[in-house]
């Protein structure tokens, strides 16, 4: 994929990955872009960093745990412009005790990391389809869709959907004017992971610029599924072959003394 001079969304592009991957597309590979994210101001800092370097940038405000700005986003972000590529990058999650999490919020975190994922890829695929620029769309998932996390049980429910949605609408996509590729990240540097209960943790945290690079990378390859950094693919491999009892019960052990270490108790 070439993305210069042409149009691409992504989505979540306040701050974290999202933010990163829309600066590299800009500054790096010439691309023009629509960023969408809950927070305006956010947005505007980003518009004003990059145009004055030559990067025409719309702002397209909208909380993806709405069905109705979904929508909205996918209106505005497609209209008069044919999107190039798609970024699916916004996302929620929650690390701590499965009962803490109100009901609510878990079905927030289904609309925004499954339901307005899925339906926006549904309509950007029939877009691209039509309009025959070769593109591609990427959905951001987590290496905890394939190796559960104890204390981040429903995200890790979340990205496991999206690892097998997108991998299977990848191959159905073969050979069409159109390719997805999901991308699933270990533990990123961004807001998200910046709490106290993250503390102990963030020495196993990737930074979000060099993992913006690997997932523009994986996307101009249109690789189907990519997992960056080596330990994390030795992960995933390794994963198949331990008993997963013990598996499980290390990571739940990590994860649960870094709780611990944030005084949230059992």
């Amino acid at each position: 994929m070439d993305f210069r001079g042409k149009w691409v969304l992504v989505t979540g592009a306040s701050s974290g990955l999202g933010r990163e991957m829309a600066r590299q597309l800009a500054l790096e590979h010439g691309a023009n872009l629509v960023v969408s994210a809950r927070r305006a101001q956010k947005l505007e800092e980003l518009k004003a960093e990059l145009e004055p370097k030559g990067t025409q940038v719309a702002v397209v405000t909208g909380d993806m745990a709405k069905a109705d700005d979904v929508d909205r986003v996918l209106a505005e972000a497609t209209k008069g412009r044919p999107l190039y590529g798609a970024i699916l990058n916004a996302g929620v999650s929650h690390f701590g005790h499965h009962h803490e999490m109100p009901w609510n919020d878990f079905l927030s975190m289904l609309q925004l990391n499954v339901t307005a994922n899925v339906r926006m890829a549904t309509e950007l695929v029939a877009h691209m389809k039509q309009h025959k620029l070769g593109g591609g769309i990427m959905l951001i998932s987590s290496l905890t869709g394939m190796m559960p996390v104890p204390y981040q049980s429903a995200y890790s429910g979340t990205k496991a959907f999206l690892n097998s949605f997108g991998t299977a609408l990848a191959h159905e996509l073969e050979g069409q004017p159109v390719s997805m590729t999901v991308f699933a990240p270990g533990g990123i540097q961004t807001e998200m992971t910046s709490g106290e209960r993250f503390a102990t943790l963030r020495g196993w945290l990737a930074p979000a610029d060099v993992t913006a690079r690997a997932a523009l990378r994986a996307m101009q390859k249109r690789e189907h599924l990519a997992v960056p950094g080596f330990l994390n693919q030795l992960g995933v491999f390794a994963f198949r072959f331990v008993p997963r009892r013990f598996a499980m019960g290390q990571l739940a052990a990590n994860y649960r003394k870094a709780l611990l270490a944030a005084g949230v108790k059992e």
